[in-house]
This record gives C-alpha cells, sequence and structure tokens, in this order.
C-alpha cells in the first residue's frame, strides 16, 4: 500500500533525490547475497534510517541501526572514513534520500538511499531479520 505524503515534505524529497546516488532492492539484494556467499570481499554499510520501533519489528539482513532523528549526530563515531560506501533504507525511500543529502553535506562521498525501501523488499518476498 502506498503511504499518500504531503506536498510540502514530496518536495524536499524530490529535492534531495536530485543530488543522492539511488539503487534499488534488487542490486541490494544481489550485493548482499554475492557477499553471504563469500563471493567478494564487497564492503559496504547498509543502514535503517528508520524508527526504533520500525527497525525492532524487522530489518534488512546485517543492516546496522541508525535511525533518521539521530543519523546526523552519530555517524561520524560509527563510521569517521568519509568514504565508507554507506547504502541507506527506510520505508519507501524518502527519509533515506533525506539522510543521504545530509550526510553528503557532512563530507561523506559514497552515500547511496535505497529507491522503494523495505515496503519493496517486503514486496518481493527477500529475507528478513527480526
Amino acid at each position: 500500500m502506498a503511504h499518500k505524503h504531503p506536498p510540502r515534505f514530496l518536495k524536499i524529497v524530490e529535492d534531495a533525490k536530485q543530488r543522492v546516488r539511488e539503487t534499488n532492492v534488487d542490486e541490494v539484494k544481489a550485493r548482499l547475497a554475492r557477499r553471504l556467499a563469500g563471493k567478494n570481499d564487497d564492503k559496504f554499510v547498509l543502514v535503517d534510517v528508520r524508527e526504533d520501533r520500525e527497525f525492532d519489528a524487522d530489518h534488512l539482513p546485517g543492516a546496522v541501526h541508525l535511525g533518521r532523528g539521530i543519523i546526523e549526530r552519530d555517524i561520524e563515531g560509527k563510521y569517521p572514513d568519509l568514504g565508507t560506501e554507506l547504502i541507506l533504507y527506510c520505508g519507501g525511500g524518502f527519509r533515506s534520500a533525506l539522510a543521504a543529502d545530509n550526510l553528503q553535506k557532512m563530507g561523506y562521498t559514497n552515500v547511496i538511499s535505497m529507491d522503494g525501501g523495505i515496503r519493496d523488499w517486503r514486496e518481493k518476498g527477500y529475507p528478513l531479520e527480526k
């Protein structure tokens, strides 16, 4: 079920999306599968930017949680290397785009937002952790 977002929120999301790189759930699933199979040493951090209760309910395999409300405050302590590849996701790809835009403003150079978010992931029946 698609969420109906207010127009001003959508406007700032669209603005952010003009500046951030995006990927999709199929590409992230493929990268996770290669990593789990030990077929490569694909180094990226999968970051769930949703609220605590959303993350606790379920999340993508191996994801770390840095919620949208605290990511800008806490990211440097966890990932001080500005070149760390960070793949961010949320419910549908909007909050992750906003967070990715802010991380780029902070100097992070390898930030990607997963368009479609966990909703698309679930719709495709991909695995989740609780």
